[in-house]
Formats: structure tokens, sequence, C-alpha cells
């Protein structure tokens, strides 16, 4: 894949990356992360990664280098939750 030289601070995207091969099936392995830009550089990638929206999970600073990244795309922000009488 072709990355991009710039991708705005604050821009929504989801980044897929290899996990390599898994030994039992001999398939590659993909994890997708969703999240905020913090920085990138061209060469590493610094995000804010969204909490899970059940809550399972917090909010996570991660790092992704180049060479891991599959695809990565801009993704629309998550809808607001309605207000709960």
């Amino acid at each position: 894949m072709t990355l991009p030289r710039q991708i705005p601070v604050g821009a929504r995207i989801v980044v897929r990356v290899t996990e390599g091969v898994d030994p039992a099936d001999g398939r590659m392995k993909f994890r997708d992360y969703v999240g905020h830009v913090t920085a990138w550089d061209g060469y590493t990638l610094e995000m804010v990664r969204d909490a899970a929206a059940n809550g399972s999970r917090p909010a996570q600073n991660i790092t992704i280098h180049q060479e891991q990244i599959a695809t990565l795309k801009p993704v629309p922000e998550r809808p607001k939750a309605p207000a709960r009488p």
C-alpha cells in the first residue's frame, strides 16, 4: 500500500496491521486499530486508539511502524449516544 505523506492530527482513521502468519492454519493474520492521529512522520504513526464502545477497553496510546501497515483509511466519528432519561 502507498501510504500518505501527510495525515492531519486529529483525523479518525482505521489502520489494519499485519500480525504474521498463523502456524495453525498458515494464513496471514491482521489486527485493526481505530482512533485519532496524534503524529505521522511517514514512518511512524502515533494515535490514540478509541475506547471500546461497550467499555471493556479504555483508550490507548499506540505506535505503529509503516512496515506493519497493510491498509489505512479515514472513518467517520462514532455517533453520539442519545441521552437517557
